[in-house]
């Protein structure tokens, strides 16, 4: 008795056990139970997921817990982990059912359905198949894996998609965000880009963009650095660097997207429109240098030198390339040369003037291309054609002055300042300029014989200088002597001076001593001759004219010693003559002892004194 009902509780218990297994699920911490009912009626048409006990995949997941009563024949529940969104990850949702996506869309729109944990909730509120618009973050999620596919950086490959794509999106610094939405309405006609949108947090809510009217395609909105949970589906983002205004110059504004442009330049201005900032067209303020998150896909940003801008009609090419494409000018003169100069012109623009040269000519290269070239290039041929070659040559002064005031009132009228214009480098005929160079030649040769003439003079004069130095003792002393002998005469002048006083005080008195005596001798000799007179008168009466002037005679011849009779005479006879001339000779030497008579030594006269 015992044993049979110890057999019958055994089978019993067994059978409790059977029964218990057969019924009984068991969902652990980390998992869910999703449910296959193997019977009941079948689901709608189009249906994967059973909301109302059909056979099949059912919409509900069973949390952890015990179950009791879902008996085996007609259940089937497979544990399913929950699933896992890393840090600095996303995880995109594949759905498997719903409703179908509208044409005009390609992403399920994003229903209440807790972050897709409630299948039901999904299904119900109107969730649709396929790609979704909503994705999962950073967290665990307990995700109904009938319902959706998750797309995960470690089932990426499977869906043809890269791990990176599944990771937060990082603008990295001094970089712009350009946003490409892949889904939305169409962007309207004869726009570029989608009108910025309110309300979807920088393109994270893709829901809220679309609600809001956001377009598909490029965006006038960017991403600015940061970190963003981006639906790579929704959203493709390109980064480009943040546009960068230099030192030295100011940016001007070129939108091609905005809203309908506000013209604000005036009446005055009728070359172009200014609008604000956020309107189709070039934005009155330029930007200020720094760097800016300028939508480039959108907008042009033309860089416009608030310096002094220096363009060279030459060879060579300034650092900002604007003058890449100008050349020397080729001119033509009175005289019918051609020649080529190279021309520097000196520009300024302001900063507030920058937009509105923006706004005429469309860029700092049309500028220099389409108003500065031939503004300058025609100036210069046309004013070349007024004079000679060598009249512009030697006016080159003047010619730069002409050419700034003419070429400053031409460009005034587009907004820019002309600081100045210069004239480079004038390359004239060849054939004009020897017979130039000639003559300067043969002119610098004269020059520099004239020089070495002069030099040569005055090398002489040097060593002239030099001997005359050299002789400056000797001339020292010569005048010194000089000096000397000057004082000397001067001496010897003073004393003659004296002497010659004294002796015309002797030579006066003596004078008149003399005259005294002059008168009483001629008195006496006045007297004498009378008294000869009347001797030689009665003479004369006594003895006749010619015996008295022979005895007369003989007297004078006397008183002069001249013997009338000889001392010695020869006869001239034959007998004795040899004694006879011996004789003479004899008396000759007696009379030569004679003493003779002196005769009275005539007065001498010096100085006109006796």
């Amino acid at each position: 008795m015992m044993d049979g009902l110890m057999v019958a509780a055994a089978v019993g218990v067994g059978v409790a056990l059977f029964l218990l297994r057969m019924g009984t699920w068991v969902i652990r911490e980390y998992e869910s139970g999703l449910v296959v009912k193997k019977f009941g009626s079948p689901l709608p048409p189009g249906r994967l997921i059973a909301l109302e006990g059909e056979a099949g995949y059912q919409a509900d997941l069973l949390p952890p817990g015990w179950y009791f009563g879902m008996w085996r024949w007609k259940y089937r529940v497979q544990r399913v982990p929950m699933l896992v969104v890393h840090p600095e990850e996303i995880a995109l949702v594949v759905a498997n059912d719903g409703e179908a996506i509208p044409s005009e869309r390609i992403l399920g729109r994003e229903v209440d359905s807790d972050d897709f944990q409630d299948a039901r909730a999904f299904l119900v509120n109107g969730g649709e198949k396929g790609r979704q618009l909503a994705f999962l973050t950073a967290g665990t999620y307990r995700i109904n894996p009938a319902v959706f596919k998750i797309v995960t950086t470690e089932t990426a490959d499977q869906f043809g998609m890269s791990p990176t794509d599944l990771r937060v999106y990082e603008v990295a610094p001094s970089k712009v965000g350009i946003v490409n939405v892949l889904d939305g309405k169409p962007i309207p006609s004869g726009d570029l880009a989608g009108p910025e949108v309110v309300g979807h947090d920088n393109f994270q809510r893709g829901q809220s963009f679309i609600a809001a009217g956001g377009c598909r395609g490029l965006q006038e909105q960017v991403l600015l650095s940061g970190s963003w949970n981006l639906n790579p589906w929704f959203v493709q983002v390109e980064q480009v660097a943040m546009t960068e205004i230099p030192i030295g110059y100011v940016g001007v504004v070129v939108s091609y997207v905005g809203k309908e442009h506000l013209d604000l330049s005036g009446e005055d201005f009728t070359h172009g429109d200014l609008v604000e900032k956020g309107r189709k067209g070039v934005w009155i303020e330029p930007l200020l240098p720094g760097k800016h998150p300028v939508n480039s896909k959108v907008m042009k940003v033309e860089l416009v030198p608030t310096t002094n801008i220096v363009l060279n009609w030459a060879t060579r090419t300034e650092a900002h390339h604007y003058d890449e494409k100008l050349q020397p000018i080729t001119v033509r003169s009175k005289d019918g040369f051609s020649f080529t100069l190279d021309v520097s012109q000196i520009i300024h623009i302001g900063m507030k003037a920058a937009p509105r040269v923006i706004s005429r000519v469309g860029s700092m290269q049309n500028l220099v291309d389409h108003v500065l070239q031939p503004t300058v290039a025609n100036y210069f041929r046309n004013s070349a054609q007024e004079v000679t070659v060598l009249e512009f040559l030697s006016a080159r002064s003047q010619r730069q002055r002409e050419a700034y005031d003419n070429i400053n009132k031409a460009i005034e009228a587009y907004d820019v300042e002309c600081i100045d214009t210069l004239i480079g480098d004038i390359v004239p005929p060849a054939e004009l300029m020897k017979t130039q160079t000639d003559k300067k030649i043969a002119d610098e040769l004269q020059r520099t014989y004239d020089v070495q003439r002069e030099a040569q003079v005055k090398r002489q004069m040097l060593e002239r200088e030099t001997a005359i130095a050299n002789m400056q003792g000797e001339v020292v002393r010569s005048e010194q002597m000089v000096r000397i002998s000057e004082r000397n005469a001067l001496a010897v002048a003073e004393t003659a001076k004296g002497e010659a006083a004294r002796v015309r005080f002797a030579a006066e008195a003596e004078s008149d001593g003399m005259r005294l005596r002059g008168q009483a001798e001629a008195e006496s000799t006045r007297a004498v001759g009378a008294a000869k007179a009347e001797a030689y008168e009665a003479g004369v009466r006594s003895m006749g004219p010619e015996a008295y002037t022979a005895v007369q005679l003989a007297g004078i011849l006397g008183s002069h010693g001249v013997k009338l009779v000889p001392d010695v005479s020869v006869s001239g006879s034959d007998s004795g003559g040899s004694s006879a001339l011996a004789g003479a000779l004899m008396g000759r030497m007696v009379g030569s002892l004679t003493v003779a008579t002196p005769r009275p030594a005539l007065p001498v006269i010096k100085n006109g004194h006796q």
